[in-house]
C-alpha cells in the first residue's frame, strides 16, 4: 500500500539550479559536491537540448548548457555556493536556491540525513 500523507513541508532544505557550459562540467561538479556531503543528490538531464539567451557584457549570447538540479540544506548552503564559485568555469555561474516547500517524507529526510554542515 502507499503512503498516502500529505507532502511534507520542509523550510530547511533548498532546491538549487546552476547551469554548466557542458555535460563533462556538470558531472564533475556534481560528483564533487556529493562527495564532499555539500549535496545528497544532484541530478541533471544530458539527452534534453537546453539553450540560455542571456545578455553578456553587453550582447546577447545564445549557448547550450546543462542544468544542475542540486538537493541540499540551508545549513550547507555556504559552503556549497563557495564550492561552487571555487570550482565553476563561468566568471558569473547562475546559482539560484529555492526553498523545498514540500515533498515525500521519505526523500526529504534522506536529503537532510546526506548533508554535512560541519
Amino acid at each position: 500500500m502507499k503512503n498516502t500523507e500529505m507532502p511534507v513541508s520542509t523550510p530547511e532544505l533548498l532546491l538549487v539550479l546552476c547551469t554548466c557550459p557542458d555535460e563533462n562540467t556538470a558531472m564533475q561538479l556534481a560528483q564533487t559536491l556529493v562527495e564532499k556531503r555539500l549535496a545528497a543528490c544532484v541530478s541533471f538531464n544530458g539527452a534534453i537540448r537546453s539553450v540560455s539567451v542571456y545578455r553578456w557584457q553587453g550582447e546577447i549570447q545564445q549557448d547550450q548548457e546543462a542544468l544542475l538540479m542540486i538537493k541540499t540544506t540551508k545549513n550547507g548552503w555556504a559552503k556549497l555556493e563557495q564550492t561552487l564559485l571555487e570550482l565553476h568555469p563561468y566568471d558569473v555561474p547562475e546559482i539560484i536556491a529555492v526553498p523545498i516547500s514540500a515533498g515525500s517524507k521519505d526523500y526529504l529526510n534522506w536529503v537532510g540525513e546526506n548533508i554535512c554542515t560541519d
